[in-house]
């Protein structure tokens, strides 16, 4: 009683109401940004939980004529939402992981994939003049490691990569970017353990199929053309036991395509057929490298070495690794192509290494980009041709260590 109540002055009072203003706009946009970063991550793990719902219904449904249409339909929809999750992981707008980006060289690309600690680092340095560290616990390897091999006149890039862990298909320990290293090669090294090697198999082999990779198969001989009217048209040159035109229609009702044209030219499964209507699916060779074999007994390495696929071997002892390198270039399958200048013996040093079916207009690309508007004719030595020198067009297939005689038309 008796002080009087004082009044802050009107410029004080404006300049506090604007900075409670400013602070909760701040606060605001801190919000707004926070949901937006976890707005694909909650997504994701969305899509992930209804990923295992379909697979716990799937391993509780008996396997029988009656379930097979309800197996087939949550095949689809399984298909779809692990489309979705690699799209969304592809488009998420993440950087590459440090030290996954290596150029291309060399005639052809081998990656190395596997678990942690069985080898791949000790067979790298064996086989290549790069050292790639070992050592005796997991995770020796973080980056990706590249060797060139020389084997047949050729330089083959082999890539160590990182090892692996079950789930890698869903994104841990890196497991995308290892995979979608291997993705872009030619030949897949899936080294194993030996005490381990059939369940390390399935794993991978599971692990690269989550992500659309299909190893050791070719693709089904389906026709699949969508069309913009004209409803689902089914047919097939062959009696079908595992799909039927219902299971069909509703599988591409799922990826909602209603106007279509399906024609099997084979007895596929469901499975086969998800594939050909995704369209990212990836064919790959791949060589099962049993490694360590000396920690096992004489009788279970010769079972594993009867294996399809599979080759047998040591890296630090150094055993068996001749046949590795053989196997693998069979598994390339590549052709050694020689070039002749006109009037010059040909060049047996360096030959041009191109994949089995090659043409003369392959040839021609690889050499320069000029020499297939300027081409004029080829001649062939070798047994591509009915006789020796043979003159060829530019469609002409050739076959492993032919000589080629390129003649073009004078320039402008």
């Amino acid at each position: 009683p008796g002080l009087r109540r004082t009044r802050p002055p009107k410029g004080v009072k404006r300049e506090m109401g604007i900075q409670e203003k400013i602070k909760e706009i701040e606060a605001e946009m801190a919000r707004t940004q926070k949901n937006k970063a976890t707005k694909g991550v909650k997504r994701e793990m969305g899509i992930q939980e209804k990923i295992k719902e379909i697979e716990a219904e799937m391993a509780r449904t008996q396997k029988n004529k009656a379930t097979n249409y309800h197996l087939g339909r949550l095949k689809g929809k399984l298909a779809l939402l692990r489309s979705q999750l690699i799209t969304e992981s592809k488009t998420g707008g993440g950087k590459a992981g440090e030290g996954f980006d290596v150029a291309r060289s060399g005639d052809a690309r081998v990656s190395m994939i596997g678990f942690p600690s069985v080898g791949k680092s000790t067979l790298l340095s064996t086989l290549t003049n790069t050292k790639s560290t070992a050592a005796a616990y997991e995770f020796t390897t973080l980056t990706c490691i590249p060797g060139v091999i020389d084997y047949n006149n050729s330089k083959i890039q082999l890539l160590d990569l990182p090892g692996i862990i079950e789930g890698a298909a869903k994104g841990k320990g890196r497991g995308k970017q290892v995979i979608a290293v291997a993705r872009t090669s030619d030949l897949i090294l899936m080294v194993v353990e030996a005490a381990k090697a059939e369940l390390q198999m399935r794993l991978l082999t599971k692990e690269l199929e989550d992500v659309g990779i299909r190893i050791n198969q070719r693709p089904p001989d389906i026709t699949y053309v969508v069309k913009k009217t004209g409803g689902f048209k089914f047919n097939s040159t062959v009696p079908l036991t595992h799909c039927d035109e219902k299971l069909c229609k509703d599988i591409c009702a799922l990826q909602k395509i209603h106007n279509a044209e399906v024609l099997f030219r084979g007895d596929y499964t469901v499975d086969q057929f998800i594939d050909v209507v995704q369209g990212n699916r990836k064919y790959m060779r791949c060589l099962y490298v049993i490694n360590k074999v000396d920690t096992i007994t004489m009788g279970e390495m010769d079972r594993l070495a009867r294996l399809n696929d599979t080759v047998v071997i040591s890296a630090h002892w150094k055993l068996n690794l001749d046949f590795l390198l053989e196997k693998l270039w069979v598994y390339l399958d590549c052709v050694r192509l020689y070039t002749k200048p006109r009037g010059k013996r040909p060049d047996f040093s360096e030959p041009v290494v191109l994949p089995r079916g090659t043409t003369i207009l392959d040839v021609c690309n690889r050499i320069h980009r000029d020499f297939a508007k300027r081409f004029k004719t080829a001649n062939v030595w070798g047994t591509s041709a009915k006789h020796v020198p043979q003159s060829v067009g530019i469609k002409h297939t050739l076959q492993d260590e032919d000589v080629v005689q390129l003649m073009t038309k004078p320039g402008k």
